[in-house]
């Protein structure tokens, strides 16, 4: 067969196979488009979950009639002029194929009218073949009639879904757009009912559009997420631990404004939740990443789902100490932002109360149950003791203030503590919550003495493929960061000279391959902090108060104060939560009080 160009109708369809997979993805090229022209109102009205109709109407700044017919040619544009200008994009859209693509797969119609203009126009697509440009009366803005999706294109028509469920993607996307732009205001209308609407205000605060959208309990449990730094800004929520997910179905994340999917950012994001999540949940979350347009490109992807960071690992590590710092603040009782200074300067006040309120040397506190085997195993790994756990008590006298974990009051069968503050009853797991503190303060312990090395008596010669290789030979000075001494001693070949001390007598070998995936993939790695931290966390749960142990007033108030103190008391080492509030108003349903 011999070399032809292919007709413009049958490139415009391959060019749909890429950039319209279904309903959603019409929705979604055509209200980005309406954005990109300014609009403040965007109607969207579907018929058959969008394969019958789809109908979007903005009053954006609208298409003069003479640039009709360009604005379904291919690659026609009034977006970009240059490379210069691709490359520092800012619009939604930008390649100019959408509208073709499109009107390719379905009888399409084109309506606009400008302000200023006496009149609107009209030009009609049917599979691709171009209409005459008629006048025809319409408000300021542009129409876009999307009718009988695939109808010309039966193989890709049968991939579609039920109805029930294209409407669903279409309700997901337009919820993602939703958080993005609280001040334009969507109406969604299915089968001729109206089926959502987002008010537009310009004014508004994206924490009102977040309830909207996500609901109550993640706004309850939302923390405000906002930092800036070389040259890059982050600001959005973060669900606390306590509200997690089964699934990644509220996990949010915009760069410049666009809705997209990162692989690295998402890792950094379950690396800042490590410590304080449930196994198996996952975490919500709505991130804003704003950076210079240049260091990001957005043409990536057919459907601009993905970008690339030009500085990626500068950027994995900014989301992740963004996070991490924030989670760690947490602290079980109260606002994460005035807890620490209030905890701490309660702490100090009444350092000389703490011998008062511990009981004699003739009986062993329950708190510092098995502290002496967690000591033993720290003194082997680390040539030290490692600090024992000493609560310090706040005196219950009546200053007007409550603690925001209260004062304890008993202790219910020997597992929980019972407290009571100013607006109700808090109940603390004690083991739980013991074993949070101790393993921070093995960890600070741990990270205040530095991370040791132990030399191998005789180097390990280590099988890698040449891949791994050249990046152990690229990052050595990190890998010697992490505890490994190691030298390129072929193609495929390391040696091993030294190891992280605390994982001697693991299997360094997969761990340093585990190591050299991480730092190819994100540019960087916490395998060994993760190593650490989960033998750490075994030792502070072998040094918890165990369940059953009877704990006087004292030592129990000396519990929650270290509570206040500790980031990330909120959850124990296995992502469990250590405490529960109940307020007296909801108490006071319990028992159907002024009813």
């Amino acid at each position: 067969m011999p070399i032809r160009p292919l007709p413009d109708t049958l490139v415009n369809q391959i060019a749909a196979g890429e950039v319209v997979e279904r309903p959603a993805s019409v929705v979604k090229e055509l209200v980005e488009n309406a954005l990109d022209a300014g609009a403040t109102r965007i109607d969207i009205d579907l018929e058959e979950g969008g394969v019958r109709l789809i109908r979007i109407r903005d009053d954006g700044g609208g298409i003069a009639p003479e640039e009709l017919p360009l604005a379904v040619a291919r690659h026609a544009t009034s977006k970009i002029a240059s490379l210069d200008d691709l490359e520092g994009v800012t619009t939604l859209g930008f390649r100019g194929e959408a509208l073709p693509s499109i009107a390719s797969v379905s009888r399409f119609a084109l309506t606009s009218r400008r302000n200023g203009d006496e009149r609107g126009a009209t030009l009609p697509v049917d599979g691709g073949r171009l209409g005459d440009v008629a006048p025809k009366a319409h408000p300021q803005g542009t129409t876009v009639e999307v009718r009988d999706l695939f109808y010309n294109v039966p193989a890709r028509r049968k991939f579609l879904r039920a109805e029930r469920t294209e409407l669903g993607h279409i309700e997901e996307w337009l919820r993602t757009l939703a958080l993005a732009r609280p001040d334009v205001e969507l109406r969604l209308s299915h089968n001729g009912k109206a089926s959502r609407r987002y008010r537009g205000d310009a004014g508004a605060e994206t924490a009102e559009r977040i309830a909207e959208t996500l609901g109550d309990e993640f706004s309850k449990h939302a923390l405000r997420i906002e930092h800036a730094a070389a040259g890059l800004a982050l600001h959005g929520w973060i669900a606390q631990p306590a509200y997690s997910r089964a699934s990644a179905d509220q996990q949010y994340l915009y760069v410049n404004g666009r809705s997209v999917r990162d692989r690295s950012v998402a890792h950094a994001v379950k690396q800042a939740y490590a410590d304080v999540l449930f196994h198996g949940r996952q975490p919500a979350y709505v991130l804003f990443l704003e950076l210079d347009p240049r260091r990001v490109d957005v043409n990536v992807h057919p459907a601009k789902h993905e970008v690339r960071f030009r500085d990626a690992r500068l950027i994995h590590d900014f989301v992740y100490r963004t996070l991490h710092d924030a989670l760690a603040q947490t602290r079980a009782g109260g606002a994460p932002d005035a807890l620490p200074s209030q905890a701490a300067a309660s702490a100090s006040a009444n350092s000389d109360y703490a011998a008062q309120a511990w009981p004699s040397q003739q009986r062993q506190s329950p708190l510092a149950f098995r502290v002496d085997e967690a000591r033993a195993d720290y003194a082997a790994l680390y040539g030290q003791p490692a600090p024992v756990a000493q609560f310090q008590a706040l005196p219950q006298a009546n200053d007007g203030e409550t603690p925001p974990l209260g004062y304890a009051i008993a202790q219910l069968h020997g597992i929980f503590i019972l407290s009571e503050t100013a607006d109700g009853l808090i109940v603390v797991d004690m083991h739980a919550a013991h074993e949070r503190i101790g393993y921070e303060k093995l960890k600070a312990a741990h990270d205040g003495s530095g991370l040791s090395t132990q030399p191998l008596l005789v180097p390990q010669s280590v099988a890698v493929s040449e891949r791994e290789a050249d990046v152990a030979e690229r990052e050595t000075a990190t890998l010697a960061e992490l505890g490994f001494e190691i030298t390129r001693s072929g193609p495929q070949t390391l040696t091993l000279r030294s190891v992280p001390a605390l994982l001697a007598h693991g299997d360094t070998e997969a761990l340093l391959r585990d190591v050299l995936a991480d730092l190819r993939e994100h540019g960087e790695s916490r395998r060994i902090a993760a190593a650490r931290d989960e033998l750490l966390s075994t030792m502070a749960c072998h040094g918890a108060v165990r369940a059953h142990r009877r704990l006087s007033i004292p030592e129990m108030n000396a519990l929650l104060r270290e509570m206040e103190a500790t980031e990330r008391s909120g959850q124990c080492n296995h992502g469990r939560p250590t405490w529960a509030r109940f307020s007296l108003a909801e108490i006071d349903r319990w028992f159907l009080r002024g009813r």
